[in-house]
């Protein structure tokens, strides 16, 4: 499929789109993968969306990660996931792009979702609109399944402590978030419905979908849920160019 290419980014690879019109001013997206390691190259559904609107696209390969600010072992012997994507990713969007937030969209899907969580909450500035499809955010659960999680952590309270939802700030969050889950993934919406009522109390804004229901935890929803989450992330990043102009 056309626009697509992989580049390495600090030896590390990434997918990377161009849309034959660039959106003016320049605007990006930023896609992180789940567990299966499957990024949007060639995606027929979000290809075509993010050549309909301009936008630049960027997939990252974190491995079985979990995309958390811990070191991996399977990605990287010294630098965490996180500190990839702050150290190497954004610097690069910026040089080959002049791109930078908070020119800069979020999404992802599965473990990959999680991990849009885990950036936006902790770096709210640099990662102001996120979209987070299929969260899998009590990633402490799927310790002792022979996953690099268990290599991460000792015990599965040391990895709950890493978790999406303790890292929530009261006073300093992502401006733009979308929370999207089908009613039936039994792999994420207990953990994503805990976000969610973390969040009403905090006094937290996000949107949500909750109710749309096409395939469970699959590429089948990820792909239907497409127009939604491109039109959620283009109002995002207009909000945030009126802010900054």
């Amino acid at each position: 499929m056309s626009g697509w290419q992989t580049f390495d980014i600090a030896g590390k690879a990434a997918d990377i789109f161009e849309p034959s019109r660039p959106s003016d001013p320049a605007r990006a997206v930023l896609f992180l993968h789940g567990h299966g390691l499957q990024t949007l190259a060639n995606n027929a559904a979000y290809t075509a969306e993010f050549e309909r609107h301009g936008l630049r696209a960027i997939c990252p390969h974190g491995q079985r990660s979990w995309w958390l600010p811990v070191v991996c072992p399977e990605f990287d012997t010294e630098l965490s996931p996180i500190g990839h994507i702050r150290s190497n990713v954004l610097p690069w969007l910026e040089s080959a792009w002049q791109v930078k937030p908070p020119a800069l969209a979020a999404f992802g899907v599965s473990m990959g979702g999680q991990g849009v969580l885990q950036l936006a909450y902790r770096h709210p500035n640099e990662f102001p609109v996120i979209a987070a499809l299929s969260p899998v955010i009590d990633l402490q659960e799927w310790m002792g399944q022979g996953l690099p999680l268990d290599e991460m952590f000792a015990d599965q309270e040391t990895a709950r402590q890493q978790t999406a939802t303790l890292q929530v700030q009261g006073l300093n969050w992502p401006r733009h978030q979308f929370l999207l889950c089908d009613p039936t993934d039994r792999d994420a919406l207990p953990g994503v419905e805990k976000l969610v009522s973390k969040l009403n109390s905090s006094g937290v804004p996000f949107e949500r979908d909750f109710t749309t229901s096409h395939g469970g935890h699959s590429w089948e929803y990820f792909n239907h849920l497409a127009p939604s989450v491109m039109q959620f992330l283009i109002k995002g990043l207009e909000a945030e160019h009126r802010r900054v102009v």
